[in-house]
Formats: C-alpha cells, sequence, structure tokens
C-alpha cells in the first residue's frame, strides 16, 4: 500500500514500491523445505520484504526462481 504525507497545505500520496510482492495468498510453510507452499520464500524473506528495498526484493524474486528451476 501507498503512503500519504502531509505537507501544511497539500496531502501527497507515495505510491507503493515497484516490485510486486510474490504472495498468492497461500501462507503455509512446508516443515521439509521451511519454505511458503504459495510465494517459495523463506520466513526471513517474508519477515523483511515490507522493510526492504526494490533491489533486495529483486534479489529475492532472483532466489525464488532458482528455487523453483
Amino acid at each position: 500500500m501507498g503512503e500519504v504525507v502531509a505537507d501544511d497545505d497539500f496531502l501527497e500520496f507515495v505510491p507503493p514500491s515497484g516490485v510486486a510482492s510474490p504472495c498468492v495468498n497461500i501462507c503455509r510453510i512446508d516443515s521439509a523445505t521451511t519454505l511458503c507452499l504459495g510465494c517459495r520464500r523463506t520466513i526471513a524473506e517474508i519477515a523483511r520484504w515490507g522493510s526492504t528495498d526494490d533491489e533486495d526484493r529483486r534479489a529475492i524474486l532472483r532466489a525464488i526462481e532458482a528455487r523453483t528451476a
């Protein structure tokens, strides 16, 4: 979700990151692989997604791609 920034006379909407989350709302961790069954991220990757930058998000997406290849 974006952010609304207030500045004295107006509000400015700051759009969310350009890198979309791989979440598909199937949030279950596989005990054998410790990966989410929906998005294939680790718990650590899921936890940091909301606070990391686009460069790291792209790295996470590349890691997911490598896991599923």
